[in-house]
C-alpha cells in the first residue's frame, strides 16, 4: 500500500488557526479533501492519514465525518487532553469510529516537562489499553523529555512526528542525532519522514541540504519504522507536494523494493491497522 502518512485538512478561521501567520499566508485558506485527492491519484497513493491541526474534539469529529465520506483517507490521527480527567469518556464518544486510529496533542507548544505529568502518561497509558497509537510531535529541543516519557510507557505504539524538526534552516544535526538514538533503540516508536522542508529556509532550500538527515533516520530507526508524510499543506509555505515528495522518492531509491514500499507506505499501514 502507498501512503501520505500525515497530512491535514480544515476550513480555516483566524482565531482558530491564530497559528497560521501572515507570513504563511499562502496556507490561510480552506484544505479539504477535494483538494488533495487528485494529487494522491496523480501520484498513485491508495490514501493517507489525516492529522489533527486543531485541539478540540469539533477537529477530532470533523476528520473523522470526512474520513467517512472519502474512501482515500484511510485514518484519522484526532486530539485528546491525554490529562484530562474525563478521558474515558471523552474516548468513548468516539469508540465507534473506525478509522480513527490514533491521537496527538500539539507537544511542540507545551511546557517541555508536560508530557511527564502522571495524568499525561496515566492518558497514554487508556488509550492503549484501547489499541489507538500516539503521534509525538514536538521541536529538538524536548528530545530529552521525550526519551524519559516513552520510558514510561514501552507498551504503546508512537511515532515521532517530523523527524523532531531539528534545525535544518541552520544546518545543525549531531546534538540532534545523539538524541534520537535512544528514542530509535526502542522498537515501539517509529518516525515519519515529514515536515523537513518548513525547517529549512523556506525560500532557498535545497535537496541536498535535507540528505544527512534523511541518512540519519535510515540509519536509526531503518526503513520498516519510517514513513514518509506530506505535511499537505503545511508544505506549502516552502514547496509543493510535488517537491516534498520528490526529496523522499530519490532518496528511496536506493534501497530495496521492499524497503521503498516500506517507508512510502506500508509501515504507516501497519502503524495505522489500514
Amino acid at each position: 500500500m502507498r501512503l501520505d502518512s500525515h497530512q491535514h485538512f480544515w476550513k480555516y478561521n483566524p482565531e482558530k488557526h491564530s497559528w497560521i501567520t501572515d507570513e504563511m499566508k499562502v496556507i490561510q485558506k480552506n484544505f479539504l479533501p477535494e483538494d488533495l485527492i487528485p494529487i494522491l491519484k496523480e501520484h498513485e497513493f491508495d490514501g493517507c492519514v489525516a492529522v489533527q491541526a486543531d485541539e478540540s474534539f469539533r477537529e477530532t469529529a470533523f476528520l473523522c465525518d470526512l474520513a467517512e465520506e472519502h474512501e482515500q483517507i484511510k485514518a484519522v490521527v484526532g486530539w485528546a487532553d491525554m490529562g484530562s480527567d474525563d478521558l474515558d469518556k471523552d474516548l468513548d464518544q468516539f469508540a465507534s469510529q473506525k478509522k480513527l486510529k490514533g491521537y496527538r496533542e500539539v507537544l511542540q507548544s507545551k511546557p517541555v516537562d508536560y508530557m511527564l505529568r502522571k495524568e499525561f502518561i496515566r492518558g497514554i497509558e487508556k488509550i492503549g489499553k484501547r489499541g489507538y497509537t500516539y503521534d509525538i510531535l514536538i521541536f529538538h529541543n524536548q528530545l530529552e523529555a521525550t526519551l524519559q516519557f516513552v520510558k514510561k510507557a514501552p507498551e504503546q505504539p508512537f511515532v515521532i512526528d517530523h523527524i523532531a524538526k531539528p534545525k535544518i534552516k541552520l544546518g545543525v544535526w549531531r546534538e540532534w542525532k545523539k538524541e534520537m538514538a535512544p528514542l530509535a533503540e526502542r522498537d515501539y516508536i517509529s518516525c515519519k519522514v515529514s515536515g523537513m522542508i518548513t525547517e529549512a529556509d523556506w525560500k532557498n532550500w535545497k535537496a541536498t541540504e535535507l540528505q544527512v538527515y534523511l541518512d540519519v533516520v535510515l540509519e536509526l530507526f531503518g526503513p520498516k519504522r519510517l514513513m514518509f508524510g506530506s505535511d499537505w499543506p503545511v508544505c506549502k509555505i516552502a514547496g509543493e507536494y510535488e517537491q516534498v515528495l520528490e526529496v523522499v522518492e530519490r532518496f528511496t531509491d536506493r534501497l530495496s523494493k521492499s524497503e521503498k514500499e516500506a517507508i512510502m507506505g506500508n509501515t504507516a499501514a501497519e502503524f495505522y491497522g489500514i
